[in-house]
């Protein structure tokens, strides 16, 4: 899938207790009559379609266009699946802001409760964390991170990222039957405000050249990197325009001592790299600007509101939610859910056959 683009204004505030409560319930009985249907691999990889999970935060009753869609959507997720995981083998780690950097610790409590084993997932976690922070610098920070799978080893990764300067949020979702390799052209879409100018894009599959390039940078001696990148700042107006990299972001005693570390360790591959300890963003702009300079393996600079009428949304946009109705929806969804699990699907079968009409 080709990364989509869709406005997402960062908005402040959350939702009102009422109507988060009606929101968990009314997410369990949708998941558990997508699960029933399809099963769980469809639901997860339905979260990796960023039209859809827009939609489905929207059904749910959130601002039809704010990042709080996200967040919401997602912990209203999270709480349903702690109510039917262990019935239907899926699951969900991750959260916002402090809670979303606990997510191994919480792969660990449920892989305890589960017998799965967690290393996988922590690793993937890890990884896709560090590619959309590192390796895919669009000038958003990582605050949220969700990570939903199934006891069958499918996985989908919603994360988001925020921009301050321009009050704007953008989405990333990942798909394990998507991924060939983490840092070549990995995710399964990304929703966006813009397409961003400052970017450095070291997972475009155009840049295999210069991944190898910047791997095999990190085990050279750093002293000699250390110089090159000191000239490299003191040349930085004689730079080509294409380079849209802040020399200035980069301190090069700082970069020293985290190639030391990449220097002693040697990283097999650009994969390696990303997961050693203190490599970040300003560590792989530094080596791709080397890379570029020295060698000239260059980077890649480049980079459904309807459905909030089911119920209204939370600022009142299309209308206020209207309690009414999502309770008489939460009431048609559990009866349909209740009959199908003893073998009558005439409900979820007329729903269904409304896409039809």
């Amino acid at each position: 899938m080709k990364r989509n683009i869709a406005h997402l204004p960062l908005h402040t505030g959350r939702a009102p207790a009422w109507l988060f409560a009606k929101m968990k319930i009314l997410a369990r009985l949708l998941i558990v009559a997508i699960i029933e249907e399809y099963g769980t691999k469809t639901f997860i990889e339905r979260l990796s379609d960023p039209y859809w999970f827009q939609s489905f935060g929207c059904v749910l009753g959130f601002d039809w266009h704010s990042s709080g869609l996200t967040t919401t959507t997602l912990g209203a997720i999270k709480e349903a699946l702690r109510d039917i995981g262990r019935d239907y083998g899926i699951f969900a780690a991750g959260g916002k802001g402090r809670t979303s950097r606990s997510t191994p610790e919480q792969l660990m409590t449920i892989a305890e409760k589960t017998g799965l084993n967690p290393e996988p997932l922590i690793y993937t976690s890890k990884i896709v964390a560090k590619v959309d922070s590192a390796a895919y610098q669009d000038n958003y920070d990582i605050y949220a991170h969700t990570l939903i799978f199934d006891k069958s080893g499918n996985w989908s990764v919603v994360q988001q990222g925020m921009n301050n300067k321009n009050r704007m949020a953008r989405r990333y979702h990942w798909f394990s039957d998507k991924i060939e390799k983490f840092t070549i052209d990995p995710h399964a879409g990304v929703i966006a405000p813009k397409k961003e100018q400052l970017i450095l894009n070291m997972t475009d599959k155009k840049t295999v050249a210069a991944q190898s390039t910047v791997t095999e940078l990190s085990k050279e001696n750093p002293d000699n990197l250390f110089k090159e990148l000191k000239l490299i700042r003191e040349k930085e107006m004689s730079l080509p325009r294409r380079h849209q990299i802040l020399l200035s972001d980069i301190n090069p005693e700082r970069i020293h001592k985290i190639l030391l570390k990449t220097y002693d360790s040697t990283p097999k591959d650009f994969e390696k790299l990303l997961m050693t300890k203190g490599v970040g963003a300003k560590t792989i702009r530094a080596l791709s600007l080397i890379s570029d300079i020295v060698y000239g393996a260059a980077p890649s600079y480049s980079e459904p509101e309807i459905y909030t009428f089911a119920h209204g949304g939370k600022d009142g946009t299309p209308f206020p939610v209207d309690r009414h109705l999502y309770d008489k929806s939460i009431e048609i969804m559990r009866a349909a859910v209740r009959k199908s699990k003893i073998g009558e699907r005439d409900k979820l079968n007329a729903l269904k056959n409304l896409q039809n009409f």
